[in-house]
């Protein structure tokens, strides 16, 4: 029961997301991304975990681009080949070292971003198809996040899950393994739960 509803959900949010027009996510996302930069752990971030939007998602490579020109470690995930549902993370120093990986996210070349062994980043900031009032999070259903989430690198960080207001709702069905952000950001509110 709880997989259908979150299916459910899954389609019709992003179905939403991809009727958004061009003008829409750029708006949303611009007023998305000054809420995230009046936060002190913004300004105070030294390595930063990030995404690169896909389909429509909220655009923070604006914030990419900071870090960059800050001199952080920004930090993003690439999927594992071998094993559905892992990933690893690998440091990224400009657009030039992201290259398609599957399901047409970019993500650090393999051949110049080694997997990182070791980090523990200030923030990370975590796309989703949707997320509740209490922090809970729908990704596209292989787990991916969650289980990077889990591991004792991400234990610290301050954990903002972006996305658009719509996507925002009281409450969704949770799983054992499901992972909480500590903030989520739409472009009109922070949401703390």
């Amino acid at each position: 029961m709880i997989a259908s509803d979150k299916d459910t959900l899954r389609r019709e949010l992003m179905a939403h997301r991809a009727g958004l027009s061009a003008e829409a996510v750029r708006t949303a996302s611009e007023d998305a991304l000054s809420l995230i930069r009046s936060l002190a752990e913004w300004r105070q971030a030294r390595e930063v975990l990030v995404y690169w939007p896909v389909r429509g998602e909220v655009d923070v490579r604006p914030l990419v681009a900071e870090l960059w020109q800050r001199g952080c470690r920004v930090l993003m995930p690439r999927c594992r080949p071998d094993a559905y549902g892992e990933m690893d993370i690998a440091c990224a120093a400009c657009e030039d070292e992201l290259v398609p990986g599957p399901f047409t996210l970019m993500e650090p070349d393999a051949g110049k971003c080694p997997p990182v062994t070791e980090c523990s980043p200030d923030m990370a900031l975590v796309p989703g198809v949707c997320f509740d009032r209490r922090g809970y999070r729908l990704g596209f259903g292989g787990g991916y996040y969650d289980r990077l989430l889990a591991t004792d690198g991400m234990k610290r960080p301050l954990i903002l899950g972006i996305g658009y207001a719509f996507q925002l709702v009281e409450s969704l069905p949770v799983q054992p393994w499901d992972m909480p952000v500590d903030i989520v950001c739409t472009e009109e509110e922070l949401w703390r739960p």
